[in-house]
């Protein structure tokens, strides 16, 4: 019997996959092709479709010693091998829809993807285990990473600014599970979330002089509600003759101003060695002459140095933070100076908060999956020890129409702002920050 007929009676899996008959001959091809380009693979001269001619023509004088292979099956053979070594295999045309905003890789039978905000499951499959791991192994190869059973979690970026993180026996009970959150490439400006209903009008013109003006601004939510969107298009308000150094875990931030350094953190070889975390770029961005200091996220004692830059000249910061209300910010920001290993009271640390913090943007995901900014909020002194907050902008929801989508509006309180003489110092009026023509709005009632 030929090889190519015997192999087509195996039978499929009870779990309602499919097998991959040629999964060894794949993986050992595969391995080879990328042994014998090496550094070709992740040249950034060499167009994609001079790569994928030298990739097919390896993986055809691979396959030719092996016999007893049909001419579809080692066409594509040929094809699939060519996708999983040039591209990420059955994951290209979901990388390549722009309506698609995440990715999740449950094992090799289970893809689902996030689009306007709502998750639903596709028909991408893998073949198996093995198949999900070589992709898997190409993409944390592309930045210099490795995965395998010692170092079996991995966070890393694609080289569009995507962020991936993947998991893999023995910590995944399920299988390799791979996550991408894409990047989008065109990076949206702060008019453009008035469209989308995520900001107002007056909202918009707020932030906008808000960051002009230079106040030290924290953008607070939830996973996956935009934050890094939002600060993203923030930061397009900065002025150009200031310099500005960003601090990332993975690099998201496109600031289009042209003095700008961008900072990355590196974490810990396999040896354990060689680790520079957000913290030490904090400390380090301060010797750098900085007007501004970006981090895309405070998540450890980062966030004290943070705090120590804003009260330090440093003004016109941002930053984010996950928290679900800008109260809980606040008591979240308290937990993170903690965790710097200073013994420091409580109401040092409050002292510290209330005076580098001017505002908070609070973000929230709706039940529709829109992503709208339900508050900003204004960080005020210290009363009788406890931080005073006062809302200058609230999200008033009005109702859920019949199709599910939420209705509501982000209103200004009428509230005047205890720092509007930064605005008047950078030549803003406080009508024209809150986008009004006639004179500042009042609270209603």
């Amino acid at each position: 019997m030929e090889l190519h007929e015997r192999l087509r009676l195996e039978s499929a899996p009870a779990g309602g996959g499919t097998v991959d008959v040629f999964a060894e001959l794949k993986n050992r091809i595969h391995l080879a092709v990328i042994q014998d380009l090496g550094p070709q693979l992740f040249a950034q001269d060499l167009a994609v479709d001079d790569l994928r001619r030298r990739v097919v023509a390896g993986v055809r004088s691979r396959l030719e010693p092996e016999t007893g292979l049909a001419r579809e099956d080692r066409d594509r053979l040929v094809e699939e091998i060519a996708d999983d070594t040039v591209g990420y295999g059955p994951l290209e045309r979901l990388l390549a829809d722009p309506g698609v905003s995440e990715i999740m890789v449950n094992g090799p039978h289970s893809v689902w993807i996030e689009s306007a905000g709502r998750l639903s499951k596709t028909p991408v499959r893998f073949h198996d285990d093995s198949h999900l791991r070589r992709i898997i192994n190409k993409i944390v190869a592309q930045v210099g990473r490795r995965i395998d059973e010692a170092s079996p979690m991995v966070d890393a970026r694609l080289q569009d600014g995507s962020r991936i993180n993947a998991i893999i026996p023995p910590l995944s009970l399920t299988g390799p599970v791979l996550t991408i959150r894409k990047f989008t490439k065109n990076r949206m400006m702060l008019s453009e979330f008035e469209a989308i209903g995520t900001l107002s009008a007056e909202a918009i013109a707020f932030l906008d002089a808000s960051v002009q003006a230079g106040l030290n601004i924290v953008v607070v939510g939830g996973t996956g509600t935009g934050k890094t969107t939002l600060l993203n298009a923030m930061s397009a308000c900065i002025p150009e003759d200031e310099r500005i150094v960003t601090i990332e875990d993975a690099a998201e931030l496109k600031l289009q101003q042209e003095h700008v350094l961008r900072l990355e953190s590196r974490p810990r070889n396999v040896e354990g060695e060689g680790e520079v975390s957000i913290r030490d770029l904090v400390k380090n961005a301060l010797r750098m002459r900085p007007d501004r200091i970006v981090v895309g996220e405070c998540r450890g004692a980062e966030t004290l140095d943070m705090l120590q830059a804003m009260n330090t000249g440093h003004d016109g910061s941002l930053t984010t933070v996950h928290a679900n209300t800008p109260r809980d910010a606040l008591a979240r920001l308290e937990t993170l100076v903690l965790m710097a290993g200073f013994d420091l009271p409580i109401t040092a640390i409050r002292q510290q908060i209330a005076s580098a913090l001017d505002l908070v943007v609070q973000l929230e995901r709706m039940r529709d999956g829109t992503r709208k900014v339900t508050y900003i909020t204004e960080v005020q002194r210290m009363e009788s020890g406890i931080i005073t907050l006062q809302d200058l902008f609230r999200y008033e929801m009005a109702r859920v129409d019949h199709e599910g989508n939420v209705v509501g509006t982000l209103k200004p309180t009428g509230l005047r702002p205890a720092f509007a003489h930064k605005f008047e110092r950078a030549g803003v009026t406080l009508a024209a920050a809150f986008g009004q023509v006639g004179g500042y709005p009042r609270a209603a009632g």
